[in-house]
């Protein structure tokens, strides 16, 4: 059986939690999404929001292959080995680079991401936890998109938890529960979250 984490995670942006002011529609980012174009974009918000998640949702929509590199472990080599993808086979639908925590890349390295982004190889979404004005290079910034994602509330939590519960397996789940006891659970975790659906 797959992880609980894979199973429950949102396929489509309408079952993504907590950031309807985002995801809505007729909001710009759904009207942005919807036309079939990905503009560069940052993703900036705490952690759990699901900005991973939306990133992979808006690839799939497009038809793009997304390559994810973590910014705290990644080099140039990295970034241009995904370029690279994008004169093979992988790369005919297009490539989509998402880098997550770029406040983590040097001056260098987010410059080296401009040069592909301006020459249209490749869109690129971001993720940093740091306000972008001050950790994203003004250069790449001003060629993005900045869309915040805002902490969870525990009422968005608990769908998540109700939504996991009803994908989880029968046969995982003791057979009976006591739903008044169930109900308390989801409460307690929603609430000890924080705001952090991964939490």
């Amino acid at each position: 059986m797959a992880p609980l984490a894979d199973l429950i995670r949102p396929k489509d942006l309408s079952e993504v939690i907590g950031q309807e002011h985002l995801l809505s529609e007729g909001s710009l980012f759904r009207q942005l999404i919807d036309s079939g174009t990905v503009p560069n974009m940052v993703f900036y918000g705490p952690s759990g929001t699901g900005k991973t998640t939306v990133a992979r949702i808006v690839a799939e929509k497009s038809g793009m292959t997304m390559r994810r590199i973590n910014a705290t472990n990644a080099s140039l080599a990295d970034i241009k080995d995904v370029i690279g993808e994008t004169e093979t086979m992988f790369g005919s639908g297009g490539i989509l680079l998402y880098i997550d925590e770029i406040q983590y890349f040097n001056k260098k390295q987010q410059q080296t991401i401009l040069e592909y982004i301006e020459d249209g190889r490749i869109p690129l979404i971001c993720s940093t936890t740091d306000n972008p004005y001050f950790s994203i290079y003004p250069a790449v910034l001003s060629r993005c998109s900045v869309f915040e994602f805002r902490p969870c509330s525990h009422t968005a939590i608990s769908k998540a938890l109700v939504r996991a519960l009803g994908i989880l397996d029968a046969k995982t789940l003791p057979e009976n529960i006591n739903e008044s006891e169930r109900a308390k659970a989801v409460d307690y975790i929603s609430h000890a979250a924080n705001g952090d659906v991964r939490r």
